[in-house]
């Protein structure tokens, strides 16, 4: 906290736990401006508790248009807070400062949360999760739940804790080491990585053709194991990411990889 906060430890807990409920009202208008207003409630409330036309006008800020990565949104609240505490101390402050910077951190901070928590986070989630369930254990769900959440929840502390103290010397910390760029492209890189190990563990395809005669036939998966393993699990996702780019219906898809199989079964019978 600064030294000429208003807001105490009591008040900075409610902003955090408050934001865990920023999609608790999303609309197709301005998506989470609702929220995001309510989260901001309490804490404008103390700070302009001398200035109810400051009061209103920073609850009005709130409901604007607010798009952006749950878990990474504490930061930009943490901001937003500390700019309008500048504003109800500082007579000659700008207000439409405060929306500016808000509008103009809420794009690049939802691309870096994207890419950090859904893109990243929950696939590495799920895949421990999955691998666990595919096994038939009963922790796959609940490791999928606290390797998701538990990283989550720290990320929110940490956001809303640094965004209130830089505040807006954020913006200028953040244009020097251009850290949100390298952040999002590392995120990006490990989501990959994470989404190739899935594939490799998680597609199964069986081929059943056998190549050559008597003892010294082998299926015809293993040879393309020999050339790279994994072969026909990375065909067979090439082509349904190609589909997926195409515009083809998702269930659309499910069907005909259904009907291939039950189709290629019945074949298998017959010869």
């Amino acid at each position: 906290m600064t030294t000429n906060s208003k807001l105490d430890k009591k008040e900075f807990w409610r902003l955090y736990w408050r934001s865990c409920a920023l999609d608790h009202s999303w609309n197709y208008e301005r998506q989470q401006n609702i929220a995001y207003s309510f989260i901001l409630a309490s804490a404008v409330d103390k700070i302009y508790q001398d200035d109810e036309e400051k009061r209103i006008a920073a609850l009005q800020r709130g409901l604007d248009f607010m798009a952006i990565t749950p878990q990474i949104s504490p930061l930009l609240i943490g901001i937003n807070v500390a700019m309008d505490e500048e504003n109800a101390q500082n007579d000659i402050f700008d207000e439409s400062l405060i929306q500016s910077v808000k509008t103009s951190l809420m794009g690049p901070l939802a691309g870096i949360g994207d890419s950090l928590i859904p893109g990243t986070l929950r696939i590495i989630a799920a895949g421990m999760g999955i691998s666990f369930s595919l096994a038939g254990s009963i922790l796959g769900p609940v490791i999928f739940l606290l390797v998701f959440n538990v990283p989550s929840y720290f990320i929110r502390y940490y956001s809303l804790k640094f965004g209130y103290q830089l505040g807006t010397d954020f913006i200028k910390s953040m244009a020097k080491t251009n850290i949100m760029d390298t952040v999002s492209y590392c995120a990006s890189i490990v989501g990959l990585m994470v989404v190739g190990g899935m594939v490799y563990q998680q597609i199964w395809l069986d081929l059943p053709i056998m190549v050559g005669s008597g003892d010294f036939a082998q299926p015809l998966v293993s040879y393309f194991d020999q050339i790279a393993p994994g072969l026909i699990q990375l065909a067979l996702f090439g082509i349904m990411y190609y589909l997926l780019g195409r515009k083809f219906k998702t269930t659309r898809i499910l069907f005909a990889v259904l009907g291939i199989c039950i189709g290629l079964t019945f074949l298998s019978t017959l010869f």
